[in-house]
């Protein structure tokens, strides 16, 4: 990887080294697209969690020729489960081991977050990272954009792409400071490892539903760590980050009461941080002349629906199709923002809605709630509990590039 005075132009310019920044990068070296990644870190990777690479976001591993090693890395979980807070007792059960192939053309993974960026960095050419670049601001100009480093370096691009996450340089330049909202949930994150999968962890993705707040459970390291998201209603505010340290016992006192099984797995962890929650409305566009944004600069979402990262790759894979098109740069991003635009509002609005039925606090509104759980669950258990077939069933890789007029 390349420290030195970028100076060269290119194609596109990628700012931001996380899972979008490479899942693009992987695209675009697929077509044959220059490129070059700019990341502000001295080094590459990617905290220690978990996350869930649902069906829609492996047809677009596989497409990449990923999906070997994300087999390798992954988990396959047997169901998706809500369990009650305090009993255990189940309130939905969604197959997905056995099922997620036959009805969504790819299965369902459980991965370390870091074993998926190693993943995706190993599609891209090295020497066309540039480590250690922080973008200040990003500058229009009529033959593209020019990226203005801290260090007073530029670098000049037929396209800027923004992927530098929700604290995004590009974003500020382009459309201001924007001002995030507290949601009023604490979010912990912690990795617990196993040298044999204990029994009171399952092989499923597992919600665990209480009032005003959740935990979820699940595999990744190939069974050999559990994940744990547990999230919280506070009045305390905490930084939109994830990286501030909290502690074991922080975590028992703050779910002190839940099920045993919680309890046990808590007991374990050793490391543990946490955040506050901030939400952000959709954006009506997200590109200024040769300039766009993508993944979490684009769209910030609650973690509810489980597909931050699975919307980064996405919209990676779907504008690297777009500037493969003979057509301006300005016509392509108005096809890419086409594209995934409206489907990203969506799942961005739903993620929020999901965050007031996971935590019904009235016992009247748990009961309706559930028992619309088992109505819906005994229909058709994939269109019941979390509600995500949707989510799922779309394909990246097979959805036609809409045209520049339907913008």
């Amino acid at each position: 990887m390349s420290s030195a005075r970028p100076s060269s132009d290119c194609r596109v310019a990628i700012v931001g080294g996380g899972i979008g920044g490479l899942a693009l990068a992987c695209a675009l070296e697929q077509r044959g697209i220059g490129y070059r990644l700019f990341e502000r870190s001295a080094r590459l990777g990617e905290i220690g969690a978990g996350v869930q690479m649902t069906p829609n976001a492996v047809k677009v591993i596989r497409a990449l020729g990923l999906l070997d090693g994300l087999k390798q890395v992954g988990f396959l979980p047997d169901s998706l489960i809500g369990r009650n807070w305090r009993s255990g007792k189940t309130l939905f059960r969604t197959p997905l081991r056995n099922a997620c192939e036959q009805l969504y053309g790819a299965s369902f993974f459980h991965v370390h977050r870091a074993d998926l960026h190693e993943l995706l960095l190993s599609g891209v050419q090295q020497e066309r990272i540039t480590l250690g670049k922080a973008c200040q601001s990003v500058e229009q100009r009529a033959d593209g954009g020019v990226i203005h480093f801290t260090d007073g370096d530029s670098f000049r691009a037929d396209l800027v792409v923004g992927a530098d996450g929700i604290h995004s340089a590009v974003r500020n330049s382009l459309f201001g400071a924007q001002q995030a909202r507290f949601t009023g949930h604490m979010c912990w994150r912690a990795v617990v490892p196993f040298d044999v999968m204990p029994d009171f962890v399952s092989p499923d993705s597992s919600f665990w539903m209480g009032p005003k707040g959740h935990v979820v459970t699940y595999y990744v390291k190939g069974g050999k760590a559990v994940n744990i998201v547990a999230v919280l209603e506070s009045r305390d505010w905490v930084e939109e980050s994830w990286n501030l340290p909290s502690s074991r016992d922080e975590l028992l006192a703050a779910f002190h009461g839940w099920h045993p099984n919680i309890q046990k797995l808590f007991q374990r962890v050793d490391t543990t941080f946490k955040w506050g929650l901030f939400d952000r409305d959709p954006m009506d566009r997200w590109s200024v002349g040769n300039v766009t944004l993508l993944g979490d600069a684009a769209h910030p979402m609650l973690p509810f629906l489980s597909q931050g990262a699975a919307m980064a790759i996405e919209d990676g894979y779907e504008l690297a199709r777009a500037l493969a098109a003979p057509v301006p740069v300005s016509d392509a991003l108005q096809v890419y923002e086409a594209s995934r635009r409206p489907r990203t509002r969506q799942v961005q609005l739903e993620s929020r809605e999901r965050g007031r039925t996971y935590h019904l606090a009235s016992p009247l509104e748990q009961i309706m709630r559930d028992v619309s759980y088992k109505v819906r669950n005994f229909i058709n258990p994939h269109k019941g509990g979390i509600k995500a077939n949707w989510v799922y069933e779309y394909d990246a890789t097979a959805v036609p590039a809409a045209t520049a007029s339907a913008a």
